[in-house]
């Protein structure tokens, strides 16, 4: 009977890092999936003809290209260049697996159309989103934000970060409320308003991650890998392979073992593997986590750029909620031939938001208008699960489903939280960075 430390079920690519990482920790893994393919709920999808198989549309009709030339995400995740998973590639040196090219555009809806997101000082001169007073504000704003260092008082302006709410920070720089909504949904990603009445800490983090990872490029903060997202968890895959991971693909979960409470193995094909700690996404473990929404995603095929966007051939586009009197916002991201995932001339775009009515797909039409005429739609609606517990006292891990948002740093805290629990350490780029070097030298 087999025994490991850690047995990883589904190939998502939350459970595909954890795996590398854990792997590298010295953990003895094996992954378990039932798929063929990596990636789970949010695999990609090639050639094209397995998309309209899968959504059971009938098609594709001819002008499409080669079906060998599309490779569509089911959840498509930009990163941002200096964000938390590019670190985690970077650390683990899975680069060397991997090519990105950075999307050419970052853009806000408002007042009925398009704006580029602005943040240096030509943008914001050149920015319709604000008047001029406001872009004077906009601008001693993003000073203190950036000048602002958490452990020196000197900085705060008589704001404490830890103590002074956000809302507060944008009255004292007099701030409009247009300024207001791009700069906490735009430039913060923030998916809703909770936000303003917490300590403006955290917001401002999030706003320098976005200003630094655009320092890093001219026109966009945002990197999307070559070929499509599924590149990624087959990265992680061959660094937890080179630690002695072990896969098992197309496999079936006959049972997960419990004894006293705790898990003590995975049975599956008739064979027992019997480990100390079991990692999963939401779909191996329904009794272990509860549904807290629902998430509408709509894949559009399309043979033209999306209008206002300068013919970017790679964009994202976040429509701020109360621009269109909701309580969440709207996500519109494209990519296309530019990333090597369709044929000349076509582009693949994605509008996702939470559901807030009976009529998911009427919520998300202020999003499908901007890409108008759509060749094809794929609609996916599905249940926002989270696990019921931290896992510790089962030692069973459950990972959260992938939200409506378009950029990869949700998910990478579900990442560090999982490290956390499983480990009882805190997640340190360094550490991992330490770890490479000396096994370098061994």
């Amino acid at each position: 009977m087999a025994e490991f430390d850690v047995v990883v079920l589904g190939t998502g690519l939350k459970e595909c890092i954890l795996s590398g990482l854990l792997s590298i920790c010295g953990k003895k893994v094996l992954h378990i999936d039932q798929n063929p393919h990596y990636g789970g709920e949010g695999a990609s999808i090639s050639p094209l003809e397995e998309l309209y198989k899968r959504f059971q549309v009938p098609g594709p009709p001819k002008g499409m290209g080669q079906g060998k030339e599309w490779t569509v995400d089911l959840i498509p995740k930009f990163l941002l260049s200096n964000g938390q998973l590019v670190k985690m590639l970077l650390y683990t040196e899975v680069t060397r697996y991997l090519d990105f090219k950075v999307v050419e555009g970052s853009y806000v809806y408002q007042a009925g159309k398009i704006h580029k997101v602005p943040v240096t000082e030509a943008d914001t001169q050149a920015s319709d989103l604000m008047g001029m007073f406001d872009k004077r504000r906009f601008r001693k704003l993003l000073l203190f934000v950036l000048n602002l260092d958490e452990h020196d008082p000197r900085t705060f302006l008589d704001m404490d970060p830890n103590r002074t709410t956000m809302r507060d920070v944008f009255r004292h720089f007099d701030l409009g409320t247009d300024a207001v909504e791009f700069t906490g949904h735009a430039l913060a990603l923030q998916s809703g308003d909770d936000y303003l009445d917490q300590p403006c800490l955290q917001t401002i983090k999030r706003i320098k991650l976005y200003s630094d990872s655009l320092a890093r490029y001219d026109h966009s903060p945002y990197l999307y890998p070559l070929y499509g997202l599924g590149e990624l968890p087959q990265g992680f895959a061959r660094l937890s392979s080179q630690n002695g991971c072990k896969y098992l693909q197309n496999r079936k979960v006959d049972d997960i073992i419990i004894e006293s409470g705790r898990v003590v193995g995975v049975k599956s094909h008739g064979e027992v593997f019997r480990c100390k700690q079991l990692l999963c996404d939401p779909s191996y473990s329904p009794g272990r986590v509860r549904k807290v929404g629902r998430v509408i995603r709509v894949i559009c095929l399309l043979n033209h750029p999306i209008r206002n966007t300068h013919d970017a051939k790679s964009c994202q586009i976040i429509i701020p909620h109360t621009q269109v009197h909701r309580k969440s916002d709207i996500y519109v991201c494209m990519v296309s031939y530019g990333h090597n995932v369709a044929p000349e001339g076509k582009y693949i775009a994605v509008v996702s938001t939470n559901v807030e009515t009976s009529n998911p797909e009427k919520e998300v039409q202020p999003g499908l208008a901007l890409l108008e005429p759509i060749m094809q739609k794929f609609i996916s609606i599905t249940d926002l699960m989270v696990p019921t517990d931290d896992g510790r006292r089962s030692q069973i891990f459950v990972s959260r489903s992938y939200d409506a948002t378009t950029h990869s740093e949700t998910e990478c805290e579900d990442i560090k939280d999982l490290f956390r629990r499983m480990t009882g350490a805190e997640f340190s780029f360094e550490d991992f960075q330490r770890d490479s070097e000396a096994d370098a030298d061994d």
